[in-house]
């Protein structure tokens, strides 16, 4: 992939927007990427990126913000449409903690008693791709 204005050749996450790796796509806007985390912290995590390479959100433009919170309200939907969980967890981490500096909002499927306290994030696994597959495709059918 060249760099370009709005990508960053050595960004992961811009990588995946640009299909040059894969990723497990449920949502593509003409502003906007969700595709699985492939460390969730629990199975469905979705993680929502603008395909312009932004680091933080203070770093979001303006004609984006609307977008992307919109598309963070159709994935909090569908954990609980297509996955049937009870609801969800909605977070941005700015730099700190921040594992790829591109801007990301994570959307985590909760169900009560999950296990998740504050802000210690366990961390699960897909038994096979297939599994992960599977969890995308809800998802994406759930958005359609």
């Amino acid at each position: 992939m060249v760099a370009t204005d709005s990508t960053q050749a050595d960004c992961t996450f811009c990588r995946i927007v640009a299909g040059d790796i894969p990723g497990d796509l449920v949502l593509e806007e003409a502003d906007f990427v969700a595709f699985l985390d492939q460390r969730p912290v629990f199975k469905g995590h979705v993680l929502l990126v603008p395909r312009r390479h932004v680091v933080t959100l203070p770093d979001l433009p303006a004609d984006l913000r609307d977008g992307f919170l919109a598309a963070a309200q159709r994935l909090a939907t569908a954990m609980v449409d297509g996955l049937g969980a009870q609801g969800s967890f909605v977070a941005v981490n700015n730099t700190v903690s921040q594992s790829v500096p591109h801007l990301h909002l994570h959307v985590v499927p909760r169900t009560k008693g999950d296990g998740l306290r504050g802000f210690f994030w366990p961390r699960t696994k897909y038994a096979d791709p297939a599994e992960r597959g599977g969890y995308a495709e809800r998802l994406r059918a759930a958005l359609s």
